[in-house]
Protein backbone atom coordinates (compact mmCIF):
# COMPACT_ATOMS: atom_id res chain seq x y z
CA UNK A 1 0.00 0.00 0.00
CA UNK A 2 2.79 2.43 0.91
CA UNK A 3 4.61 1.73 -2.35
CA UNK A 4 1.41 2.23 -4.37
CA UNK A 5 0.65 5.45 -2.51
CA UNK A 6 4.20 6.72 -3.02
CA UNK A 7 4.28 5.97 -6.75
CA UNK A 8 0.85 7.53 -7.24
CA UNK A 9 1.97 10.61 -5.32
CA UNK A 10 5.11 10.98 -7.44
CA UNK A 11 3.10 10.61 -10.66
CA UNK A 12 0.57 13.15 -9.38
CA UNK A 13 3.32 15.68 -8.67
CA UNK A 14 4.83 15.16 -12.13
CA UNK A 15 1.43 15.71 -13.80
CA UNK A 16 0.82 18.80 -11.65
CA UNK A 17 4.23 20.22 -12.55
CA UNK A 18 3.79 19.62 -16.28
CA UNK A 19 0.23 20.97 -16.35
CA UNK A 20 0.86 24.12 -14.35
CA UNK A 21 4.10 24.89 -16.17
CA UNK A 22 2.24 24.57 -19.47
CA UNK A 23 -0.56 26.82 -18.21
CA UNK A 24 -3.01 28.51 -20.58
CA UNK A 25 -5.42 26.17 -22.37
CA UNK A 26 -3.75 22.99 -21.12
CA UNK A 27 -4.25 24.00 -17.50
CA UNK A 28 -7.84 25.11 -18.13
CA UNK A 29 -8.76 21.78 -19.76
CA UNK A 30 -7.09 19.68 -17.05
CA UNK A 31 -8.69 21.70 -14.25
CA UNK A 32 -12.06 21.38 -15.97
CA UNK A 33 -11.69 17.58 -16.12
CA UNK A 34 -10.56 17.42 -12.49
CA UNK A 35 -13.50 19.63 -11.51
CA UNK A 36 -15.97 17.36 -13.30
CA UNK A 37 -14.62 14.31 -11.50
CA UNK A 38 -14.61 16.10 -8.14
CA UNK A 39 -18.17 17.32 -8.75
CA UNK A 40 -19.37 13.79 -9.45
CA UNK A 41 -17.57 12.47 -6.37
CA UNK A 42 -19.28 15.08 -4.19
CA UNK A 43 -22.75 14.50 -5.61
CA UNK A 44 -22.23 10.76 -5.26
CA UNK A 45 -21.16 11.23 -1.64
CA UNK A 46 -24.15 13.44 -0.89
CA UNK A 47 -26.52 10.74 -2.14
CA UNK A 48 -24.96 8.04 0.06
CA UNK A 49 -27.06 7.30 3.14
CA UNK A 50 -25.60 6.31 6.50
CA UNK A 51 -27.25 5.36 9.73
CA UNK A 52 -30.46 3.42 10.29
CA UNK A 53 -32.62 6.52 10.18
CA UNK A 54 -31.45 7.26 6.63
CA UNK A 55 -31.70 3.72 5.26
CA UNK A 56 -34.95 4.37 3.40
CA UNK A 57 -33.97 3.50 -0.16
CA UNK A 58 -36.20 0.43 -0.31
CA UNK A 59 -39.24 2.46 0.77
CA UNK A 60 -38.71 5.72 -1.09
CA UNK A 61 -41.52 7.56 -2.77
CA UNK A 62 -40.92 9.36 -6.08
CA UNK A 63 -40.05 12.59 -4.27
CA UNK A 64 -37.53 10.81 -2.08
CA UNK A 65 -35.13 9.88 -4.87
CA UNK A 66 -31.46 10.42 -4.01
CA UNK A 67 -29.40 13.08 -5.77
CA UNK A 68 -27.59 10.41 -7.76
CA UNK A 69 -29.51 7.55 -9.29
CA UNK A 70 -28.56 3.95 -8.57
CA UNK A 71 -25.97 2.37 -10.83
CA UNK A 72 -23.90 4.47 -13.19
CA UNK A 73 -26.69 6.83 -14.26
CA UNK A 74 -26.54 10.57 -13.72
CA UNK A 75 -29.35 12.57 -12.17
CA UNK A 76 -30.70 15.82 -13.59
CA UNK A 77 -28.92 17.98 -10.95
CA UNK A 78 -25.64 16.29 -11.89
CA UNK A 79 -26.19 16.94 -15.60
CA UNK A 80 -26.90 20.61 -14.92
CA UNK A 81 -23.84 20.97 -12.67
CA UNK A 82 -21.50 19.26 -15.11
CA UNK A 83 -22.73 21.23 -18.11
CA UNK A 84 -22.39 24.47 -16.17
CA UNK A 85 -18.90 23.45 -15.03
CA UNK A 86 -17.76 23.12 -18.66
CA UNK A 87 -19.37 26.44 -19.57
CA UNK A 88 -17.82 28.05 -16.50
CA UNK A 89 -14.28 27.09 -17.52
CA UNK A 90 -14.89 28.26 -21.08
CA UNK A 91 -16.03 31.64 -19.72
CA UNK A 92 -13.11 31.92 -17.28
CA UNK A 93 -10.58 31.00 -19.97
CA UNK A 94 -12.11 33.49 -22.41
CA UNK A 95 -12.32 36.31 -19.87
CA UNK A 96 -8.71 35.84 -18.72
CA UNK A 97 -7.56 35.84 -22.34
CA UNK A 98 -9.59 38.96 -23.11
CA UNK A 99 -8.34 40.67 -19.95
CA UNK A 100 -4.72 40.03 -20.87
CA UNK A 101 -5.24 41.19 -24.46
CA UNK A 102 -7.14 44.34 -23.51
CA UNK A 103 -4.91 45.21 -20.57
CA UNK A 104 -7.81 45.09 -18.11
CA UNK A 105 -6.46 42.01 -16.35
CA UNK A 106 -8.57 40.32 -13.70
CA UNK A 107 -11.10 43.17 -13.66
CA UNK A 108 -12.88 41.40 -16.53
CA UNK A 109 -12.96 38.08 -14.69
CA UNK A 110 -14.77 39.11 -11.49
CA UNK A 111 -18.19 39.80 -13.06
CA UNK A 112 -17.86 36.70 -15.24
CA UNK A 113 -17.37 34.45 -12.21
CA UNK A 114 -20.32 36.04 -10.40
CA UNK A 115 -22.58 35.78 -13.45
CA UNK A 116 -21.62 32.13 -13.99
CA UNK A 117 -22.49 31.24 -10.40
CA UNK A 118 -25.83 33.04 -10.53
CA UNK A 119 -26.76 31.50 -13.90
CA UNK A 120 -25.92 28.05 -12.53
CA UNK A 121 -28.23 28.61 -9.57
CA UNK A 122 -31.00 29.76 -11.90
CA UNK A 123 -30.47 26.66 -14.07
CA UNK A 124 -30.71 24.45 -10.98
CA UNK A 125 -33.97 26.14 -9.98
CA UNK A 126 -35.40 25.69 -13.47
CA UNK A 127 -34.56 22.00 -13.35
CA UNK A 128 -36.03 21.71 -9.84
CA UNK A 129 -39.32 23.37 -10.83
CA UNK A 130 -39.89 21.45 -14.06
CA UNK A 131 -39.02 18.05 -12.57
CA UNK A 132 -40.92 18.58 -9.31
CA UNK A 133 -41.46 16.51 -7.16
CA UNK A 134 -38.70 14.22 -8.38
CA UNK A 135 -36.01 16.03 -6.34
CA UNK A 136 -36.03 17.63 -2.90
CA UNK A 137 -34.83 21.19 -2.32
CA UNK A 138 -32.02 19.75 -0.17
CA UNK A 139 -30.78 17.78 -3.18
CA UNK A 140 -30.66 20.89 -5.35
CA UNK A 141 -28.76 22.65 -2.58
CA UNK A 142 -26.31 19.75 -2.43
CA UNK A 143 -25.77 19.94 -6.20
CA UNK A 144 -25.15 23.69 -6.01
CA UNK A 145 -22.84 23.21 -3.03
CA UNK A 146 -20.81 20.65 -4.97
CA UNK A 147 -20.54 23.08 -7.90
CA UNK A 148 -19.23 25.88 -5.69
CA UNK A 149 -17.01 23.59 -3.64
CA UNK A 150 -15.11 21.91 -6.47
CA UNK A 151 -15.28 23.59 -9.92
CA UNK A 152 -15.45 27.21 -8.76
CA UNK A 153 -12.88 26.88 -5.97
CA UNK A 154 -10.45 24.92 -8.16
CA UNK A 155 -10.65 27.55 -10.90
CA UNK A 156 -8.65 29.92 -8.69
CA UNK A 157 -5.57 27.85 -9.56
CA UNK A 158 -6.06 28.95 -13.15
CA UNK A 159 -6.88 32.54 -12.16
CA UNK A 160 -3.62 32.83 -10.21
CA UNK A 161 -1.52 31.11 -12.90
CA UNK A 162 -2.87 33.15 -15.81
CA UNK A 163 -4.36 36.23 -14.14
CA UNK A 164 -1.31 37.52 -12.25
CA UNK A 165 1.72 38.89 -14.04
CA UNK A 166 4.05 36.50 -12.22
CA UNK A 167 1.45 33.76 -11.95
CA UNK A 168 3.83 31.03 -13.08
CA UNK A 169 5.74 31.63 -9.81
CA UNK A 170 2.87 32.59 -7.50
CA UNK A 171 0.67 29.58 -8.27
CA UNK A 172 3.00 27.27 -6.35
CA UNK A 173 1.98 28.97 -3.11
CA UNK A 174 -1.22 26.92 -3.27
CA UNK A 175 0.62 23.61 -3.15
CA UNK A 176 3.19 24.79 -0.62
CA UNK A 177 0.48 25.67 1.90
CA UNK A 178 -1.62 22.56 1.22
CA UNK A 179 0.67 19.63 0.48
CA UNK A 180 3.71 21.26 2.13
CA UNK A 181 1.93 22.04 5.39
CA UNK A 182 0.39 18.56 5.40
CA UNK A 183 3.87 17.01 5.20
CA UNK A 184 5.18 19.26 7.99
CA UNK A 185 2.14 18.55 10.15
CA UNK A 186 2.57 14.81 9.66
CA UNK A 187 6.28 14.90 10.58
CA UNK A 188 5.75 17.02 13.71
CA UNK A 189 2.71 14.98 14.73
CA UNK A 190 4.63 11.71 14.50
CA UNK A 191 7.54 13.13 16.52
CA UNK A 192 5.82 15.03 19.33
CA UNK A 193 2.07 14.88 18.72
CA UNK A 194 0.13 14.14 21.93
CA UNK A 195 -3.03 16.27 22.01
CA UNK A 196 -5.78 15.26 19.58
CA UNK A 197 -7.12 18.16 17.53
CA UNK A 198 -10.39 16.70 16.19
CA UNK A 199 -10.65 13.13 17.52
CA UNK A 200 -14.11 12.55 16.02
CA UNK A 201 -13.03 13.59 12.54
CA UNK A 202 -9.37 12.63 12.31
CA UNK A 203 -7.99 10.79 15.36
CA UNK A 204 -4.42 10.90 14.04
CA UNK A 205 -4.22 14.69 13.72
CA UNK A 206 -2.71 16.48 16.72
CA UNK A 207 -2.55 20.06 17.92
CA UNK A 208 1.24 19.87 17.80
CA UNK A 209 1.09 18.65 14.21
CA UNK A 210 -1.24 21.49 13.26
CA UNK A 211 1.13 24.06 14.76
CA UNK A 212 4.02 22.41 12.94
CA UNK A 213 2.08 22.54 9.68
CA UNK A 214 1.30 26.25 10.07
CA UNK A 215 4.87 27.18 11.00
CA UNK A 216 6.27 24.87 8.32
CA UNK A 217 4.12 26.48 5.63
CA UNK A 218 5.17 29.96 6.75
CA UNK A 219 8.82 28.91 6.52
CA UNK A 220 8.31 27.29 3.10
CA UNK A 221 6.68 30.47 1.83
CA UNK A 222 9.57 32.62 3.07
CA UNK A 223 12.23 30.32 1.59
CA UNK A 224 10.44 30.03 -1.75
CA UNK A 225 9.84 33.77 -1.94
CA UNK A 226 13.39 34.72 -0.99
CA UNK A 227 15.23 32.28 -3.22
CA UNK A 228 12.84 31.94 -6.16
CA UNK A 229 10.28 34.74 -6.55
CA UNK A 230 12.35 37.69 -5.34
CA UNK A 231 15.44 36.42 -7.12
CA UNK A 232 14.20 35.17 -10.48
CA UNK A 233 10.93 36.99 -11.13
CA UNK A 234 10.09 40.66 -11.61
CA UNK A 235 7.98 40.66 -8.45
CA UNK A 236 9.20 41.50 -4.97
CA UNK A 237 7.13 40.26 -2.04
CA UNK A 238 7.70 41.33 1.60
CA UNK A 239 8.75 38.27 3.60
CA UNK A 240 6.71 39.04 6.72
CA UNK A 241 3.48 39.31 4.74
CA UNK A 242 4.36 36.17 2.79
CA UNK A 243 4.93 34.26 6.03
CA UNK A 244 1.51 35.38 7.27
CA UNK A 245 -0.09 34.26 4.04
CA UNK A 246 1.61 30.89 4.33
CA UNK A 247 0.39 30.42 7.89
CA UNK A 248 -3.17 31.44 6.96
CA UNK A 249 -3.10 29.19 3.91
CA UNK A 250 -1.95 26.22 6.00
CA UNK A 251 -4.69 26.80 8.55
CA UNK A 252 -7.36 27.01 5.86
CA UNK A 253 -5.93 23.92 4.15
CA UNK A 254 -6.35 21.93 7.35
CA UNK A 255 -9.96 23.07 7.62
CA UNK A 256 -10.49 21.97 4.01
CA UNK A 257 -9.04 18.55 4.76
CA UNK A 258 -11.23 18.14 7.85
CA UNK A 259 -14.34 19.46 6.08
CA UNK A 260 -13.94 16.86 3.33
CA UNK A 261 -13.52 14.19 6.03
CA UNK A 262 -16.64 15.45 7.80
CA UNK A 263 -18.68 15.06 4.61
CA UNK A 264 -17.45 11.48 4.23
CA UNK A 265 -18.29 10.66 7.83
CA UNK A 266 -21.71 12.27 7.49
CA UNK A 267 -22.50 9.92 4.63
CA UNK A 268 -20.67 6.81 5.83
CA UNK A 269 -18.02 6.46 3.11
CA UNK A 270 -14.29 5.81 3.38
CA UNK A 271 -13.04 7.48 0.17
CA UNK A 272 -14.60 9.71 -2.47
CA UNK A 273 -13.37 7.45 -5.25
CA UNK A 274 -10.67 5.08 -6.49
CA UNK A 275 -9.15 7.14 -9.29
CA UNK A 276 -5.76 7.62 -7.59
CA UNK A 277 -4.38 4.31 -6.25
CA UNK A 278 -3.49 4.58 -2.58
CA UNK A 279 -5.07 8.02 -2.25
CA UNK A 280 -8.71 7.60 -3.22
CA UNK A 281 -10.50 10.09 -5.42
CA UNK A 282 -9.83 13.65 -6.54
CA UNK A 283 -11.57 15.02 -3.45
CA UNK A 284 -9.40 12.85 -1.19
CA UNK A 285 -6.20 14.27 -2.67
CA UNK A 286 -7.25 17.83 -3.50
CA UNK A 287 -9.43 18.57 -0.46
CA UNK A 288 -6.91 21.03 1.00
CA UNK A 289 -5.88 22.45 -2.40
CA UNK A 290 -9.50 23.29 -3.22
CA UNK A 291 -9.95 25.57 -0.23
CA UNK A 292 -6.39 26.96 -0.26
CA UNK A 293 -6.59 28.25 -3.85
CA UNK A 294 -9.14 31.06 -3.28
CA UNK A 295 -7.47 32.06 0.01
CA UNK A 296 -4.09 32.45 -1.72
CA UNK A 297 -5.78 34.39 -4.51
CA UNK A 298 -7.31 36.81 -2.01
CA UNK A 299 -3.99 37.16 -0.16
CA UNK A 300 -2.07 37.90 -3.35
CA UNK A 301 -4.56 40.65 -4.20
CA UNK A 302 -3.39 42.54 -1.10
CA UNK A 303 0.35 41.78 -1.19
Amino acid sequence: MFRTRLLSGILLVIIALATIMAGNGVLAVVLCLISLIAYRELTKACSTHSGDENRREDHMEVGDMPLRSKGSHYSAPEYVGMIMTILYYILVYSSVWYGSESGEGLAVVYPVVMIAVVVTLIAMLFMYVFTFPRYHASQIMAAMFAYLYAPVMLSFIYLIREGFEQGNYLVWFIFLCSWGSDTCAYAVGVLIGKHKMTPKLSPKKSVEGAVGGVLGAALLFVVYTQFVINRYSDAYLPLMLVAGLGAAGALVSMVGDLAASAIKRDHGIKDYGKLIPGHGGIMDRFDSVIIAAPLIFIGLMFL
